[in-house]
């Protein structure tokens, strides 16, 4: 369980940098335009979603003693690490350099987060048939990203309030960390690798991958839940820094640790649906969260902004009246994580019963598939946020002086924001309750056709 939690603790911690950071630091930090640093984003997961089958492929293909993912973990580790390091710099030159050396270092960035990330998810459902300990695996596996991520936040919150020139102390840092904790996490898991299911080893073209995952409709529903789930994760993600400096007028200084609160709201909230979900089941556990995430979108439309006075002093100043402010959106945090963490939890728990549904069980492609049509999906949210905020008006920090007038966004991006923050991801995950409604009997009636 240790050495499984390690597994995603590299891949994990870049997830949760890229997704809190990259889009502040091109659109302010690189002084990239909106629309072209949402592209950069989107072409950051359409790569990786490329990529996913490719090597989804060649891991089921892979033959060693240690198993066939084991060998893509080590090999990715330390280009991983390099390349999260390397993307956090600022090249010289104008728009057109910067973004060319951004494409190519994020194509070597996510092609080693596939070779760890990838490989390493199969083996939830070949170290064991038993659901329970899938679901303890997975809990295991996202605690770890989750404290990685947490990790990361502080290491980001501490070196970017010091000004634009902590990015790339960022990046060596957590690279570093990434590719070390990814190595540890394959000597630990080598004995129990080792002795896993393997997969069938048959060769399937493309064209026939496509029509097995497309008669599968419990992977239909699976891949469904988490594309709906994840697009509303990654957009509130993305935005949330834009939301809380432009919108809600928080200090600098404090914005960055913000995110903080969040990760250990979702780090608590993994163990409570781990634990409920042993007990009363997956999908109760996955309206519960989902109600709650609900909840904190629909604040998060609603909460008034800070005062200017509190921004011109890069402070909050306490009066009773920004106190409560300033308590009621770190709530808001803190229940939009607790809630959120069933994106991590809860459609990887469910991918093993829609393995299990194709008798010759390729885990290989159809984690593959999971994550590339779900990468695509975040690639285009993504985009859409660059593309909306550019029709609103949104104003980029590399236009504007460092000054306070900087921050103050128009009215029509102002709402734009507070869509982003709270209303498109509060209706994803109402759709993903819905479809979800009626999986626990197609499950119970499988498992009476197969006994």
């Amino acid at each position: 369980m240790i050495s499984y939690g390690l597994g995603d603790a590299g891949t994990g911690l870049a997830a949760t940098q890229l997704g809190f950071y990259l889009f502040p630091f091109f659109t302010g930090t690189a002084g990239l335009p909106a629309f072209i640093a949402g592209s950069l984003l989107m072409v950051i997961k359409v790569w990786d979603a490329i990529n996913d089958p490719a090597i989804g492929w060649m891991s089921d293909h892979t033959n060693t003693r240690w198993g066939p993912r084991l060998p893509w973990m080590i090999g990715s580790a330390i280009p991983l690490g390099i390349s999260l390091s390397a993307i956090w710099w600022v090249p010289p030159g104008g728009i057109t350099q910067k973004t060319t050396y951004y494409i190519l270092i994020s194509i070597l960035l996510m092609t080693a987060y596939t070779g760890v990330n990838l490989p390493f998810a199969a083996l939830s459902t070949e170290l064991t048939e038993k659901i329970t300990l899938r679901t303890r695996l997975n809990a295991a596996r996202f605690t770890g990203s989750i404290l990685a991520g947490f990790t990361g936040l502080v290491v980001a919150a501490k070196l970017l309030s010091e000004g634009n020139g902590g990015y790339i102390t960022m990046g060596r840092v957590t690279g570093t960390i990434a590719a070390l904790a990814t190595l540890l996490s394959c000597w630990g898991l080598a004995p129990f690798a080792k002795k896993a299911r393997r997969p069938t080893g048959k060769q399937e073209p493309f064209q026939l991958q496509l029509k097995r995952i497309l008669r599968n409709n419990h992977f239909l529903k699976v891949i469904g839940l988490y594309l709906l789930l994840w697009c509303g994760l990654q957009l509130m993600q993305t935005v949330s820094l834009v939301y809380l400096e432009q919108v809600m007028k928080v200090p600098t200084v404090l914005s960055k640790w913000i995110p903080v609160p969040f990760q250990l709201s979702a780090l608590a909230g993994l163990q409570v649906w781990s634990f409920y979900s042993n007990r009363f089941g997956r999908i109760s556990a996955l309206y519960f969260g989902g109600i709650i995430w609900i909840i904190g979108c629909i604040i998060a439309i609603i909460l008034p902004a800070l005062s200017l006075e509190s921004l011109a002093s890069n402070s909050i100043v306490w009066s009773s009246n920004e106190g409560i402010k300033m308590l009621a959106l770190i709530g808001t945090i803190l229940l939009v994580g607790f809630g959120a963490s069933t994106a991590y939890l809860i459609p990887w728990s469910l991918l093993p019963d829609a393995i299990d549904a194709d008798p010759e069980k390729p885990a290989g492609i159809y984690t593959a598939w999971m994550v590339l049509i779900q990468k695509i999906g975040i690639g285009l949210s993504v985009q859409l946020l660059g593309v909306l905020l550019s029709l609103s008006g949104y104003i980029s920090t590399n236009e504007c002086l460092n000054s306070i007038e900087c921050l103050q966004q128009p009215f029509s991006a102002q709402i734009t924001i507070r869509m982003c923050m709270g209303l498109i991801p509060a209706l994803l995950v109402l759709i993903g309750l819905i479809l979800m409604r009626n999986w626990s009997n197609q499950i119970q009636r499988m498992e009476t056709s197969n006994s």
